[in-house]
Formats: C-alpha cells, sequence, structure tokens
C-alpha cells in the first residue's frame, strides 16, 4: 500500500512538472514571437502579447510605462532610421506558477541603419506573463542594461 501511494506522489509530480515545461515552452516561443514583431516592425502584432493591466518599467523609459506607451522605444528606433537587424535570445530562468510564467533572459540585438550597421547590444529582460482566455500577455516587466563582464 505504501509503495503505491509513493507511485501515486511521482505520477502527480511528474505530470506537474511535465505541465510546467509545456506552459513556459508556450510562452518561451511568444518570448521569440515579441522579438519577431519588433523585427518587422509590427506594431499590432507586438500590442496583442500585452495585458490591458500592463505596467513595466522599460530601460529607454525613466518610469515605469502602461501598455499605450509599450511601443514608443520601437518608434524611437525606427524615427532614427534604425531597424532590427538580428536578435538572440539566451534564456536565464523562467518559471511556472498557477496561472503565470516569469521569464528571465539576455537579449543581444543589432538595430541597424539603412546601410544595415550597427552593433550588438545587450539587455536583461524580465516578463511577467499572465494566463489569459485566449492565451499568454505580459502583465510585467522590466529591462536593464548589461554591463561588459555579464554574459
Amino acid at each position: 500500500m505504501k509503495r503505491l501511494w509513493i507511485l501515486a506522489v511521482l505520477v502527480l509530480l511528474s505530470s506537474s512538472l511535465l505541465a510546467q515545461t509545456q506552459e513556459e515552452t508556450a510562452v518561451w516561443k511568444l518570448e521569440h514571437q515579441y522579438w519577431e514583431y519588433v523585427k518587422a516592425v509590427d506594431l499590432d502584432g507586438y500590442r496583442t502579447l500585452w495585458h490591458p493591466n500592463f505596467v513595466g518599467w522599460p530601460q529607454s523609459s525613466p518610469e515605469p510605462a502602461r501598455k499605450n506607451h509599450i511601443t514608443d522605444w520601437i518608434k524611437l528606433h525606427s524615427d532614427k532610421g534604425e531597424q532590427l537587424q538580428s536578435y538572440s535570445l539566451k534564456q536565464a530562468a523562467s518559471q511556472f506558477t498557477d496561472n503565470v510564467v516569469v521569464t528571465h533572459y539576455w537579449l543581444t540585438s543589432v538595430w541597424g541603419d539603412k546601410s544595415a550597421t550597427g552593433s550588438p547590444q545587450t539587455v536583461r529582460i524580465t516578463h511577467t506573463w499572465m494566463r489569459v482566455k485566449d492565451g499568454w500577455q505580459i502583465i510585467g516587466g522590466m529591462s536593464a542594461p548589461v554591463e561588459k563582464s555579464a554574459p
């Protein structure tokens, strides 16, 4: 009887970990979609990723911003004639709890002008994704530059 109980607990734990992995995997795919929207300058697509009650602190803003200002940083680049040329995402950590997934990663991006010149810059990004009826949306986040000694 004791072995059966232990087996049942192990099965429950395994299925819980599997669900966690599936939820986190779904959100990591959305993190990549986020950057594809930025690269394509698809502001409407980009806005679909953000919850109406979002508040976060992007490095481009001196104070926290809400959803109505979430594309300001992309517009700053495009107003200067720059576009995202390339990016790479390096996962640092993620955690699924209840209806939330928190992601932490380093993003190295190259923004270029019409001649496609630019130098790589790395930032640290944290997003908090909340499950909504149609999937996941970002409810909070923050970004900061990386010091040269970081990955």
